[in-house]
Order: structure tokens, then C-alpha cells, then sequence
């Protein structure tokens, strides 16, 4: 059975970089999962993707050598069970606030006796060129657990949620955590409060001995990030990369004509 590297990683202490898929499009995930990136985060948070599109691009990520890893829409028993038995390697779930919270994203994503996964299914094995039983047998030692830090009460709560057995790693939304800043009348924090925040956060897993990471999108960002400490980075994602690029192409044919900005904030 395959191990998963991207946990060995950030056991070692090293940065592990990847990217967001929201398009849900085979062809350009099979070409990002040859990249070079450590992992990719398919985002069934945020976009129009089904179960079988799913589990074809956990499929094609996995043959590639890559992770493939899968935003949940909420850190429920269903969303998680489902993602992880259509063959995602990991999971990183939103808007976890408090240790009740974190608690069941965990159990949710371990077989028993550690947590309360049911067991069933194939196709979580295949990506591990495994054996359903030998899937069973490692899988919590392998599936890669990711909770989101995205807003002051989940920052407060840091270090009881960050010290959970299971957490593998602690990712920042930073465009929610900015959002959930804002003051009673819509303010938003200034630059030095959202960095004194991030830093909370690196502090945080530091004392606790859990990676942190978050959000960028663009690659000096996110070496500088590591810098910092952070360990699970993610740059922007294909969608990102499509508009960036299609932006410079227009802004370079038609250098008179104003173009539309932000088409895509991750």
C-alpha cells in the first residue's frame, strides 16, 4: 500500500506546497497533478462539482503521483466518509471554531476504535494501490486530516483545537478570516491586526507541534510564508491560473481597453 508523503513531509518539519481545483475539469487536473505540486485540494466547498467528477479526479490524481486531497463542504460524518471512500488521500475542512468541532472532523475521518468511519467500498483502496483490507488495516495512519482556521473564535481556540490527536496540519482561509474580522459596523481589520492574527495562528501550532498553512496566491507569498513557519501552502488554483494569464494576454492585445479584475479569488 502507498504511503502518503505529503504526511511525511510535514512530519519532517518541511513545506509541502499545492494548489486548488474548482474548475473540476479532468484533462487540466491531470495535467496539474504532473506539476510538480506536493498535493491538490478539489474544492467541493465552494464549487459545482458531483460525486462520480469527484472520485474520477481523485482517481487521476493518485495514478499521477500526486495527493489528492478534498475540501468537505462541512466537517460532517457524511461529507467526510464520502470524500475519503471516493478515494481522496486527505481532507481539509472548513470553519472549524471550537473543539467539538475539530473532534468530529477527526473521528469522521478514522475507523474505529479511534474514530467512527464506516467501512465499506473499493475505490478508497485503489488510489493506494491497496487491497480493501489493507486499506482498513492503514488507513488512519495515512489519510491526512486538515482543519481550517478562519475566524477570531477559531484563532481563540487555537491551541486546545491545534493539540487534538489526528490533527495533521491547520489551514488559514484568509479571505474569511479577514471577513469574520470586520467590526459591528463592517470595518475591516487593518494589515498589521489581520498579520498579528496569521501570527496567533503560527505561535499556536508551534507550542503545539502542528503545521500550520494557508491560502496565497503567488509564489513569493508563499516561500515567504514558509519563512514564517508555515508548512501546508496552497497557490491560488487553476481557475486562478486561467484568468491571470488570459488577463496579461487581453491587457497585451488591447492595452487601451480596461479589463475586468478579480474574475477569480481563488
Amino acid at each position: 500500500m502507498k504511503t502518503n508523503p505529503v504526511k511525511q513531509k510535514l512530519r519532517d518539519g518541511q513545506p509541502s506546497f499545492g494548489t486548488w481545483l474548482s474548475l473540476g475539469n479532468l484533462h487540466a487536473t491531470r495535467i496539474l497533478a504532473r506539476a510538480g505540486f506536493d498535493w491538490l485540494t478539489l474544492d467541493l466547498e465552494h464549487s459545482a462539482i458531483d460525486w462520480s467528477q469527484a472520485a474520477t479526479i481523485f482517481a487521476a490524481v493518485a495514478d499521477a503521483g500526486c495527493v489528492p486531497l478534498a475540501r468537505v463542504p462541512q466537517g460532517s460524518h457524511d461529507y467526510i466518509k464520502r470524500v475519503l471512500d471516493a478515494g481522496a488521500w486527505g481532507i481539509v475542512v472548513p470553519m472549524v471554531n471550537t473543539v467539538e468541532q475539530a473532534r468530529l472532523a477527526i473521528r469522521a475521518a478514522k475507523y474505529p476504535p479511534v474514530g467512527n468511519r464506516s467501512l465499506g467500498g473499493g475505490m478508497h483502496s485503489l488510489n493506494f494501490d491497496a487491497t480493501a483490507g489493507d486499506y482498513f488495516e492503514r488507513a488512519n495512519d495515512e489519510i491526512l486530516v486538515v482543519l481550517q482556521t478562519e475566524s477570531p473564535l477559531g484563532v481563540d481556540n487555537a491551541e486546545a483545537i491545534y493539540a487534538l490527536p489526528g490533527v495533521d496540519a491547520i489551514f488559514v482561509g484568509p479571505v474569511d478570516l479577514r471577513a469574520n474580522m470586520r467590526d459591528a459596523q463592517g470595518k475591516p481589520p487593518s494589515d498589521e491586526a489581520f498579520e498579528a492574527m496569521l501570527q496567533r495562528v503560527v505561535d499556536a501550532g508551534k507550542k503545539t507541534g502542528t503545521p500550520t498553512g494557508m491560502h496565497v496566491m503567488d509564489p513569493e507569498v508563499a516561500l515567504r510564508r514558509a519563512e514564517q513557519g508555515m508548512q501546508f501552502i496552497a497557490v491560488g488554483s487553476e481557475l486562478r491560473m486561467m484568468t491571470q494569464k488570459m488577463q496579461e494576454i487581453v491587457a497585451a492585445l488591447h492595452p487601451t481597453t480596461e479589463q475586468a479584475k478579480d474574475l477569480a479569488r481563488y
